[in-house]
């Protein structure tokens, strides 16, 4: 019985925990890279998850053949809507110009909301179908949680290490369909076993005497005793308690499931930003969260709350100094920190709720509470967040409130699983904020040799006098919080910021360096471009786009033919540096998704590439790039550049084998396709050689990483662009230089499609 219930509850697991980073696979290559794609998809599948549980909840308290009946029915359902897909029709429907959200909950409801609800009420429904039985570990069926959570983990890294790189996802969709009959199949067989113990309860009973003794005596497993549920007699657990469940305890498991869950959105979030938005890094973290679960709910913990305590602690001081310096390399150290505060915390957190877990009795509500303070953890970061805050500020925020609620290390130190402070704390807190205002006011009058230098001595002084205090949660959050209040405000008033908006897509940034010579865009952390504000010298392109750039080279040399250069397609816009080389015989089209980038790129007063361009024409399309380049004529462009990126990661569906076929369909027969293809994670020149060897293409590469101090001052960074043609003849006239090279392949890379792609072969591992 043991081995069938943990078979089921791991099958459904692992079916649940699959799905999702396929779903978000599916869904990259109609809504962009942006990280809020998968964010969505979490709040979609974590609500899907507390109607699961509250359907659960409903159905435990029905007699056992009712509940049978009802449950196989619904797992009936989801055949009417597998295997999972994305129509035509449904990509056709996607706003162009509005916030895509309603369009994506829209979708994820009508094609996998039911396999969702189905696979979901698996865990909590067959703990409680276990616990009605006569097995004598009935009586606390939590430990078929450990099943179930392994099920997730094998699901979520089997996806990124062995499915995605092996399987289209046509093939994954109906492998899944495969897999949920074979679930069916299970989750029929458990209610028979179920039904099977019951119907052995009411022989047993009736052949006991009047005096409820029965006649032949059984073995009744310890600590469970006969209740009667209708006309069933089945076992419960005997420690289940007579008074209802108090609301505090259960605000306590909701607030308690809350933090975890908001910390695993703001981790992924900060880890998709700058790499790429694809299923390993969505898995890593949500891998941990469930790990924690695992290692809570066994009978045996196997690392101390003590540990979790001061590793918490101190992750939160190192990553508090390092969100408010702005430190954004060395990228996989910071991520480090991050993912051990969120393991760390959610240790804590499920730990307190692997303690406080009530008797069977109650298995439903609990499950139910936790999946509430999933949702809100998800609603929070998802849809709040970015209401509230033009930055990403939830993390740290949220990073606090672990540290306030986490409980002391000893019970005479302050609160246990609570919040309770007193004014020493709340002076405390005011003394370092104090502090770290006259430290500012130190290293302002102070010309140090290095700019982080001084960040560093301001912010890392009040961090070590915070960690004294890591025996006492209360104050030590409260003491970050001063320095997280008071380090922000210092800094918006240091920095020379004009502009930050906040959307779906992203944080988008208008800053001036500190001369006020020139103008930035920022998206997530990455520059976007820039522009001198000098009038003498704000028509010239600068940062990837410098005339003695690779990009540069190229329009040079197009100037020499524009015969065959009238018509020009841009794929991203960012401050639309590329329109400084647009001539008056020519038509510029530019595609950006982002309408917050259209806004900032078209208003003269930040930037005025677009406003003082030079071509005949100039329009600027909104909507993803793949979605409205079909509605361009057939060989409308004479040269067509691909220069999309969110933050620093390029959207993945941009760089496939459909997405190149796309753009050969709309380029001339002498067309030229150029790549922007700089990037500080991924190397992804074999992806563009593998692409552009299917297509028959000749392809050059150049590195632009060679640059003068002169140039430096200027503004130029450094640049990797790819440029393609039909023709070796055309590639050869325009490229004169032995600086554009043939790209390197690598047949382990693989050719990239819309339903596969392998980025573990092309990440920066040094």
């Amino acid at each position: 019985m043991v081995f069938l219930f943990s078979l089921t509850l791991f099958a459904s697991a692992f079916l649940l925990f699959s799905v999702q980073p396929m779903v978000g696979k599916m869904l990259l290559p109609v809504l962009g890279g942006s990280p809020s794609v998968w964010n969505t998809c979490m709040v979609f599948f974590q609500a899907t998850l507390l109607f699961a549980y509250s359907y659960s909840h409903a159905l435990s308290s029905a007699p056992n053949r009712w509940q049978f009946v009802v449950h196989l029915s619904l797992i009936a359902l989801p055949f009417i809507v597998l295997p999972i897909g994305i129509g035509e029709k449904a990509i056709a429907s996607i706003p162009r110009e509005s916030n895509p959200i309603p369009w994506l909950l829209g979708f994820l409801f009508f094609s996998t909301a039911l396999p969702l609800f189905a696979v979901s009420t698996t865990a909590p429904l067959l703990q409680r179908w276990f616990s009605t039985t006569r097995h004598r570990d009935a009586r606390d069926p939590y430990f078929l949680y450990a099943a179930s959570n392994l099920g997730s983990m094998v699901g979520l890294l089997m996806y990124p290490f062995a499915i995605e790189p092996s399987l289209a996802l046509r093939q994954q969709s109906s492998l899944w369909a495969i897999g949920y009959g074979v679930l069916a199949v299970l989750i029929v067989s458990c209610a028979v076993i179920t039904l099977r113990s019951a119907h052995r309860a009411r022989e047993e009973y009736a052949h006991s005497s009047p005096g409820g003794l029965p006649r032949e005596p059984f073995k009744v497993p310890t600590g469970l005793v006969m209740k009667r549920v209708s006309d069933v007699r089945c076992f419960e657990s005997a420690h289940t308690p007579a008074e209802p469940l108090g609301f505090s305890r259960m605000l306590r498991w909701t607030s308690f499931a809350f933090i975890p869950s908001s910390l695993l959105l703001g981790v992924t979030t900060y880890i998709t930003t700058d790499i790429a938005p694809f299923p390993l890094l969505w898995v890593i973290p949500l891998a941990l969260y469930l790990l924690t679960f695992i290692l809570v709910f066994a009978k045996r913990p196997l690392l101390p709350p003590y540990w979790m305590g001061r590793l918490l602690s101190i992750c939160a001081v190192v990553l508090m100094i390092i969100f408010l310096m702005k430190v954004n390399h060395p990228t996989w150290l910071i991520s480090l920190f991050y993912l051990l505060m969120f393991f760390a915390a959610a240790m804590i957190f499920h730990g307190e709720l692997a303690k406080d877990r009530p008797a069977t009795h109650h298995l439903t509500a609990f499950y139910l509470c936790l999946s509430v303070g999933g949702v809100l953890g998800g609603f929070f970061n998802a849809i709040v967040a970015p209401l509230l805050f033009d930055n990403v500020l939830e993390l740290p925020i949220v990073m606090i409130l672990a540290c306030a609620l986490r409980p002391a290390e000893r019970k005479s130190d302050s609160n246990v699983g609570g919040f309770s402070f007193g004014w020493r704390d709340v002076a405390w807190s005011v003394g370092v904020g104090i502090l770290t205002l006259a430290l500012f006011f130190m290293v302002e009058s102070v010309r140090m040799p290095r700019p982080w230098l001084g960040n560093l001595i301001l912010f890392a002084m009040p961090a070590l006098l915070t960690y004294r205090f890591v025996r006492k949660p209360p104050r030590f959050a409260l003491c970050l919080a001063g320095i997280f209040v008071v380090g922000l405000l210092l800094l918006s008033t240091k920095e020379k910021m004009l502009m930050t908006e906040r959307n779906f897509f992203g944080v988008l940034r208008v800053a001036e360096d500190s001369n006020r010579a020139r103008r930035l865009l920022f998206h997530g952390t990455t520059l976007h471009g820039l522009q001198s504000t000098d009038p003498a010298k704000r028509g010239e392109a600068l940062s990837y786009y410098y005339r003695t750039g690779p990009v540069g080279e190229l329009f040079e040399s197009l100037e020499h033919n524009s015969a065959t250069a009238q018509s020009i397609g841009v794929v991203g816009l960012g401050t639309g540096s590329l329109a400084a080389y647009a001539r008056p015989n020519q038509d510029w089209t530019f595609y950006e998704i982002d309408p917050d980038v259209i806004r900032f790129a078209s208003d003269p007063s930040l930037f005025t590439y677009i406003s003082e361009s030079q071509a005949r024409s100039l329009h600027i399309i909104p909507g993803d790039a793949r979605l409205r380049l079909k509605e361009a004529k057939s060989g409308r462009y004479d040269v067509l550049v691909l220069d999309a990126f969110s933050s620093d990661a390029i959207p993945m569906h941009l760089v496939t084998r459909e997405a190149v076929q796309l753009y050969l369909e709309k380029v001339s027969d002498d067309g030229i396709l150029a790549f922007h293809i700089s990037n500080r994670r991924l190397d992804l020149e074999p992806v563009f050689a593998n692409l552009a060897l299917d297509a028959r293409l000749v392809a050059r590469i150049r590195h632009d990483g060679d640059i003068s101090a002169d140039e430096e001052k200027q503004g130029k960074t450094p640049s990797i662009w790819v440029v393609m043609a039909r023709s070796r003849e055309k590639v050869d006239s325009l490229l004169r230089n032995d600086r554009w090279q043939p790209l390197r392949g690598d047949p382990r890379v693989g050719i990239w499609t819309d339903d596969f792609s392998n980025v573990l072969r092309v990440i920066k591992w040094k």
